[in-house]
């Protein structure tokens, strides 16, 4: 299908000069695409590849070697003698998260060893990819063995192979583009790092905006062809540009107050490493190559610090992102005080850059300060923070239609303030029982998966992606064979680990903040909810208190809404615990529905005083064969132990606040040991 033309994609004035930045200079690093559904991230990306300039690639060869300088270690080459170059557009290659690992990377290609007897490597994305675009779409949820492989050739520009007695490297230099929800979770620090700039989008807000949008979609549903030929005159002017600002990239000059200037700013911002220094000003250089500049001055410097530098600064993952925003606008403007907002004109005869208001061709419509066209699979949303504030002003109203409730002792009471957690801990590792069939790669539980410790074989059903010589070299014997027929291929069987997802079940009741004890409990929940995003689970949040229960987060990957969910935490009223194994059993229900590999782990955080509704235990059907943790906050010198036998009722797993610590769970082993 033809593609959305780029140019009549309206407004996101940032994205644009990110993605023509990174189009102009690759050595940037990439761009990072952050935004609510239906912000035409993906439109917009597909879209760029027809700016970038032509590659000349070596006639034949599946690693799309350079004919001008082509590379000696190319498992196809040597290329010597006369060299037949084919030229064409560059290539965009979308990853998808469901990708295999051989499918990234390649791998031995068993038909071809079998028919010619010979070791043959078939090559993977990352070979398609270079010299191009490689696109990928939610980035974040990306599996942790897919984005080390990212990481790795990204930092080194090569990808290596090392399996089915294979070892290939080859060349994998390319712009990495990818798009992400911040509703869905955070990419791991380390991937976030690689991308030299970020850009967040969000949805127009003027009618006018939406409307043009909305006319612009339905031409280009109507007739793509038609509608792209409108706007092709604007994107072959822009095509144009960039060639021409990456031929002049040599010869721009930084000076050397500039590279001070840079180094003053990431100092004063407090970035980790040196990489935000080199990415600022490879971006600073790019800027003046594309606004038709001799030398970078301090508005490219400016400019460049907002595309480079915010997703730099975070010490802790959890942080909510864009929290330093205030601070990096404090640092521009002692840094810059007499830079100019507004970028240079461009010269005579060159259409308006991307950073402003995008080219109109004769034919096309008038662009207006909105959003893109989307990509025909996003709608409308809200980002966490804007849901995090929503659902804290329900939380305040239902804080106040609670307040008539009676607390555990009788007396009427109402929700206190929330409590504040403290600092966060290395918790003990829960895990569930059994084994896992193989669901999302993680590091929690044991599973079944497609890389890990190799405990077996089993005949394959559809293409090999890892073979397991020995089984195989004993099919071949068992029928008496002297060379191995596909019929002997067996594939090998791994267990690794597993994501899960991690369901918390809040007693917010009056009895918390009575003894003090929810400040206790945030900080456990922030300690579990930490340890949750370095395994990768998915998680979600119950409470009850007063008459009920409420689902406050839904379960997600955004582990940052979570925290901001239980900062808003009020106490008071009565302890309904049924109504929030109910709620809990509900979600695990509809969680399973949804994702039936994934297996659920519910953690129940309670002192076990049941004041409302009825016997918790009579749930236990609704919860059966779902793990369960009972982590028992009650304190004080005399205990009733009302939350182990409710954990005994349940079949779950007991467990006392003081023990969750990894430290403290030492000392609690040795006592039941004793």
């Amino acid at each position: 299908m033809t593609p959305y033309p780029f140019s009549a994609i309206v407004g996101l004035p940032e994205l644009r000069q990110a993605l023509v930045l990174a189009a102009v200079h690759p050595g940037i690093g990439g761009v990072l695409i952050r935004g609510e559904k239906g912000t035409a991230k993906s439109t917009m990306v597909r879209a760029l590849a027809s700016l970038l300039p032509p590659v000349d690639r070596v006639a034949g060869c599946r690693f799309g070697c350079d004919p001008a300088a082509t590379d000696p270690a190319c498992p196809d080459g040597p290329h010597t003698g006369p060299i037949t170059a084919r030229g064409g557009p560059a290539a965009l290659v979308e990853l998808p998260v469901g990708a295999t690992e051989d499918r990234v990377v390649g791998t031995l290609d068993i038909q071809r060893v079998l028919s010619a007897g010979a070791k043959a490597y078939e090559p993977g994305l990352l070979a398609a990819a270079h010299r191009g675009l490689l696109y990928v779409d939610e980035v974040n949820l990306l599996p942790d063995h897919l984005v080390d492989l990212l990481l790795d050739a990204a930092a080194m520009g090569r990808a290596h192979v090392e399996r089915d007695g294979v070892s290939v490297s080859h060349a994998a230099r390319f712009l990495l583009v990818g798009t992400m929800n911040p509703e869905e979770g955070e990419p791991r620090p380390q991937l976030l790092d690689r991308f030299g700039l970020v850009v967040s989008v969000t949805a127009p807000t003027e009618v006018a905006d939406r409307a043009e949008v909305v006319r612009r979609r339905l031409a280009y549903e109507a007739d793509p062809a038609a509608f792209a030929a409108r706007w092709r005159s604007a994107d072959d002017d822009l095509a144009q540009r960039v060639r021409v600002a990456r031929a002049a990239l040599p010869a721009v000059t930084l000076p050397d107050a500039e590279i001070d200037r840079i180094a003053r700013i990431c100092l004063a911002y407090q970035v980790d490493g040196l990489r935000a220094d080199i990415v600022m000003a490879r971006a600073a250089v790019a800027l003046a190559a594309w606004r038709d500049l001799p030398a970078v001055t301090a508005a490219e410097v400016t400019d460049a610090a907002r595309l480079a530098l915010p997703h730099r600064r975070r010490r802790d993952p959890l942080d909510p992102p864009g929290a330093d925003a205030q601070r990096l606008d404090e640092v521009l403007r002692d840094e810059c005080p007499d830079d100019d907002p507004d970028p240079a004109p461009p010269p005579p005869g060159r259409p308006a850059p991307p950073d402003g208001t995008p080219p109109t061709s004769a034919d096309g419509p008038p662009p207006q300060a909105a959003d893109g066209g989307g990509d025909g699979r996003d709608g409308e949303g809200h980002d966490g923070q804007e849901g995090a504030r929503r659902d804290g002003r329900e939380g305040q109203s239902r804080a106040g239609q609670e307040g008539a409730d009676r607390d555990d002792d009788g007396t009427a009471g109402s929700a206190t303030a929330p409590a504040a957690a403290g600092p966060a801990y290395r918790p003990r590792t829960l895990r569930l029982p059994g084994l896992g069939d193989g669901g999302t790669p993680g590091r929690r539980s044991a599973a079944h998966a497609d890389r890990g410790r190799v405990v077996g074989a089993t005949t394959p059903t559809g293409r090999v992606s890892a073979l397991h010589l020995p089984a195989t070299v004993r099919a071949t014997a068992s029928r008496g064979g002297r060379r191995i027929v596909p019929a002997d291929l067996r594939q090998a069987r791994f267990v690794g680990k597993e994501a899960n997802l991690i369901l918390f079940v809040v007693d917010a009741s009056g009895s918390m903040a009575a003894r003090h004890r929810m400040a206790v409990v945030k900080t456990a929940v922030l300690s579990l909810l930490r340890d949750a995003y370095h395994r990768r689970d998915r998680v979600g949040m119950i409470t009850f208190r007063g008459a009920g229960a409420d689902v406050v987060l839904p379960p997600t990957s955004s582990h940052e809404v979570a925290v901001t969910r239980l900062a808003q935490l009020r106490t008071g009223g009565r302890t309904p615990i049924a109504a929030g194994l109910r709620a809990a059993a509900t979600t695990v229900a509809a969680e399973r529905r949804r994702d039936p590999r994934r297996r659920p782990l519910v953690l129940l955080v309670t002192d076990g005083r049941a004041t409302a509704g009825p016997d918790p235990t009579t749930l236990a059907p609704l919860l059966a064969g779902t793990p369960m943790v009972v982590l028992d906050c009650e304190a004080g010198p005399v205990r009733l132990g009302l939350a182990r036998r409710l954990a005994a009722g349940f079949t779950a797993q007991w467990l006392p606040l003081a023990a969750l610590s990894a430290a403290g769970s030492q000392v609690h082993d040795r006592r039941r040991a004793a």
